[in-house]
């Protein structure tokens, strides 16, 4: 549109969508560029009154006034007021940037500060180009300085050491509130006995022996995992029912007779601990073992010897056939079980010696 401000047809959209906002103008959204200085051009020249000393403005207004061709003294006094305030501002902000180009900066804005006669053609105010670019680096020069300045080395180290300190501090609280270390402590006072070595033993022995009497059998499928880059894999599970049969009575009963019954009925009866414990002054005193572990030990491993290893059997009881199983089942046979009791018997040995 020609009859549109030459001021605002400078303008990029942006800056004319900014100006909307600033003014107040409402319904101008999705008008087309030249739509919408047409819109803002006829709203600031009705409210010229309220907006005409607005800085932001001052060059519309100026620009407005030329164009008319009728701008009078009195009019153009405050605009021309407000330029000069801009200018100062602009100079003052770049004499601290740039102080090599003081002078010659100090010497033009009192160029712009004398008194001018009243306007002519000859002498105009600024364009308003001008003074937009002019507010720009006062503009960036503000936000400049409210930026914080970097940080130097020795405050980054006593960040980073502040920060390490405070998460080596959770870390040991959450520590101590878990109850890890109560719970270690407990773990240890339980296994730290001759019964818990003896138990230990016992269960890798049963352990061993569970996939003979109770071989797997087949249950499903887990499929293959590509993202973890697994393949298919089947899942077995013992095959309970053989619980019901006498292929898994007969090897059990005869493990369960010479690894537990036959070495705790003599470690009860033969208790060398009920020696130190005899009464005292006409009371009785309770040993610390009712089956004696070295007693059970010995026995244990004399009774694998003679069942296990030389195969001795009474009336046919046990079956060959159950000691063979036994000795294949369990790690290194009727050896293995042997090398157990002597590990048992040391452990009872050095407790007996460390309590005395």
């Amino acid at each position: 549109m020609s009859g549109t401000n030459p001021w605002l047809q400078r303008q990029r959209k942006s800056d004319l969508v900014e100006l909307a906002e600033f003014v107040g103008l409402k319904g101008y959204e999705g008008q087309r560029k030249v739509d919408l200085e047409a819109t803002l051009d006829e709203f600031l020249s009705e409210n010229a009154a309220h907006f005409s000393t607005e800085p932001k403005l001052v060059p519309y207004y100026v620009s407005r006034a030329k164009a008319t061709g009728s701008p009078t003294k009195r009019e153009l006094a405050p605009r021309e007021e407000a330029l000069k305030i801009i200018k100062r501002r602009v100079t003052r902000a770049a004499s601290e940037v740039l102080p090599a180009d003081s002078a010659q900066e100090e010497a033009s804005s009192s160029q712009s500060q004398s008194p001018s006669p009243s306007p002519s053609p000859s002498r105009s105010p600024s364009p308003p180009s001008v003074a937009l670019e002019t507010r720009t680096p006062a503009r960036n020069l503000s936000l400049a300085g409210r930026l914080p300045l970097p940080a130097t080395p020795a405050e980054v180290a006593q960040v980073v050491d502040r920060s390490a300190s405070a998460v080596r501090t959770r870390v040991t609280s959450i520590y101590q509130e878990s109850g890890i270390t109560e719970g270690a402590h407990a773990v240890q006072e339980t296994l730290s006995t001759v019964g818990s070595i003896i138990f230990t033993i016992t269960l890798f022995e049963l352990y061993s022996l569970r996939p003979e009497v109770l071989p797997g059998r087949y249950a499903f499928t887990i499929p293959s995992m590509p993202a973890l880059g697994t393949g298919p894999m089947p899942i077995y599970v013992p095959d309970m029912f053989l619980v019901l049969s006498s292929s898994f009575w007969s090897p059990v009963l005869t493990w369960i007779a010479t690894a537990l019954i036959i070495p705790s009925v003599f470690g009860y009866f033969y208790n060398l601990n009920s020696a130190s414990h005899a009464p005292r002054r006409g009371r009785p005193s309770r040993p610390d073992y009712d089956v004696d572990p070295l007693t059970f030990s010995i026995v244990k491993g004399l009774v694998s010897f003679v069942v296990l290893g030389q195969k001795v059997t009474v009336a046919g009881y046990p079956s060959v056939h159950s000691i063979d199983r036994i000795n294949s089942a369990i790690y290194g046979g009727w050896r293995g079980i042997i090398t157990g009791a002597a590990v048992s018997a040391l452990v009872s040995i050095y407790d007996a010696v460390l309590r005395k």
